[in-house]
Order: structure tokens, then sequence, then C-alpha cells
């Protein structure tokens, strides 16, 4: 189970980011060209929300069944000492809560009675925002 919760935790991301950055382009440019908010544009976003919240339920579940991230557990200080052990045990899974807090709120935000253009300016900040926290914090020596 653990490998392949591994595996999809590993594959996920990059549907997740072609998503993210596609809603984040259009929004941008919708803002931009001062486009109407369409039925689109709402539902790119829900596939953003929904993809980042299956990446979280399934981080959660591997952050507890880890080896990595139980080792730091079980030794906090050491594991702020090690810089790899640090990034699975504090910093990889605080940013992205961070991201999906933003994508979320900029889903939920975008439902709101605002106008068209306040809906593509909100959803370019809190999308731009949450693929920058993304992509900070992504194990790159391990992901690639």
């Amino acid at each position: 189970m653990y490998i392949g919760l591994k595996h999809l935790h590993s594959f996920l991301p990059y549907l997740l980011l072609t998503v993210l950055l596609f809603t984040f382009l259009r929004s941008v440019i919708a803002y931009r060209g001062k486009h109407p908010h369409t039925e689109g544009h709402r539902k790119n976003g829900l596939i953003v929300l929904i993809l980042a919240h299956l990446q979280l339920l399934i981080g959660c579940v591997l952050y507890f069944v880890s080896p990595m991230s139980r080792s730091g557990l079980n030794d906090f200080g050491l594991a702020m000492k090690d810089s790899s052990l640090r990034l699975y045990t504090l910093e990889h899974p605080l940013m992205m809560i961070l991201a999906i807090t933003l994508i979320t709120m900029a889903y939920s935000k975008s439902k709101k009675d605002l106008s068209d253009q306040l809906k593509h300016k909100v959803k370019s900040v809190y999308f731009g925002i949450a693929l920058l926290l993304i992509l900070s914090r992504i194990p790159w020596s391990a992901w690639l």
C-alpha cells in the first residue's frame, strides 16, 4: 500500500501542476482582457480544487506511514539539522497545506457575487501564490 500511495503522490502533482498552471494563465489572460467569468472558468477552478485536495489526502496518509517523516517526527531536533529530513517532515507539508488553503480560498471567493474582473483577479493572485509555494517545496531530487 505504501509504495502504491507513494507512486500516486508522485504522479498526481504532474497533473495538478499542469491544470493549476493552465488555470492560472487563463485567469491572468481573462483578467487582463476583461473577459467574463464563464462556467468554464468555474470548472477549471473546481478541477484544481479537487486535484489539490486529493493530493493533500494522499499526502496526509503518507506523512504518517512514511519512514522518512516518522524518523523526523521521532527526533524533531535531528530533523531540523538535516535539510532533507526537515523538507519531508516540516517544510513540504506546511507549504503544501498553505498552497491548498489558497487554492480553496480562490475557488470559494470566485463563487461569491463579485464582478467578473474581481473573480479573475482573485484567482490569478491566489493561484499564482499557490503555484509558487508548491514549486518552492517539491522535493525535486526525489521527484524527477
